[in-house]
């Protein structure tokens, strides 16, 4: 054979995931690292742990790097790469509601940062969106076509409105520049590496059920919500950002199966053999009433939905969380 004619050896694909150290973030990293990616984690610490990805440190094809996305990257994250992925931003209320301003550079001038990067050496884009640009939606179950009915001036607007506009960026970037991109909107997603103390719905009431403290319902516990399985969330994003290139989005990600919030509490207080009561508190300001996802578009492009079941995925996480309620935060 004609040495000549060989092809030399393919360079391994380098992928950025910002925000890789977070609960989607980490999961999706292991998911790249074990496909044989060489993974840039890029973080701020500000919600993601290093106990995230410490598994991860040990692997050739893995390195972190602490930094915030909202400021200019550094020399060391300018090099080449070919997928970008931006999951940047908390997505537990009470922590994006702490630094509201930060919560809002995040998703406008980190979300700019990385645009530009990718667009400086013609790589994908990922944008992990979100249901909340819905806000409390007029259209039930929700369809990539509702614009969204949110509040512009309330204490979560950091956040959906922070969001919304990533998702304008993303789309100018794509008609003024030809950027590719691929934008989900995600769905409440759940499972291992939540934080005991983010304030969201299926960490709080898994930690206090084991606890056996009283599980804290935000107004009747009638409000709906749509759980997704974390695994089920990345085979998602990974299916988005291999699909074709005229599928830029948005693309709703997460269970279509809608379940009341007193549901769930009732499913965990069973799935933990808990003693815990129910005890009722005023819904926070905005807090959408129902929430569900019309997945049809998903299922067409990408041939995607969630197969992990609601009690078997509440199941591993409340493995889990066993450790954690022994010594809570």
């Amino acid at each position: 054979m004609n040495r000549s004619a060989l092809r030399a050896p393919m360079r391994r694909r380098r992928t950025l995931v910002a925000g890789g150290a977070g609960f989607l973030g980490s999961h999706l990293c292991d998911r790249l690292v074990d496909r044989g990616d060489e993974v840039l984690c890029v973080d701020d610490f500000s919600s993601g742990r290093q106990h995230n990805i410490a598994h991860l440190q040990r692997r050739m094809n893995f390195r972190s790097y602490h930094h915030d996305i909202s400021r200019a990257l550094p020399p060391r994250l300018q090099g080449p790469v070919d997928e970008v992925y931006n999951l940047a931003c908390p997505a537990s209320p009470p922590r994006y509601q702490r630094n509201p301003v930060q919560t809002a550079r995040t998703n406008a001038l980190g979300t700019l940062n990385l645009l530009e990067l990718a667009q400086r050496h013609g790589a994908r884009l990922f944008q992990a969106s979100t249901s909340e640009v819905y806000g409390d939606p007029l259209e039930h179950p929700q369809s990539e076509s509702c614009w969204g009915h949110v509040n512009p001036i309330g204490p979560r607007a950091c956040y959906d409105e922070g969001k919304r506009f990533a998702e304008t960026l993303c789309f100018d970037h794509h008609r003024q520049y030809g950027q590719a991109i691929k934008v989900a909107r995600i769905f409440n997603t759940y499972g291992p590496r939540m934080q005991a103390d983010d304030g969201r719905v299926v960490s709080n009431f898994i930690v206090q059920a084991l606890c056996d403290e009283p599980i804290t319902l935000y107004g009747n516990g009638l409000q709906t919500r749509s759980f997704c399985f974390v695994d089920d969330l990345i085979d998602g994003i990974l299916a988005l950002m291999a699909s074709a290139d005229d599928v830029s989005g948005p693309v709703n990600l997460g269970s279509p199966l809608e379940c009341t919030v007193v549901d769930l509490a009732q499913r965990i207080i069973t799935l933990t053999g808990s003693t815990s009561a129910l005890q009722l508190q005023p819904l926070p300001l905005d807090s959408p009433q129902r929430r569900q996802p019309d997945i049809a578009l998903a299922r067409a492009l990408l041939d995607w939905a969630p197969k992990v079941a609601l009690d078997d995925g509440l199941s591993a996480t409340i493995e889990y969380f066993q450790p954690c309620a022994a010594t809570p935060p």
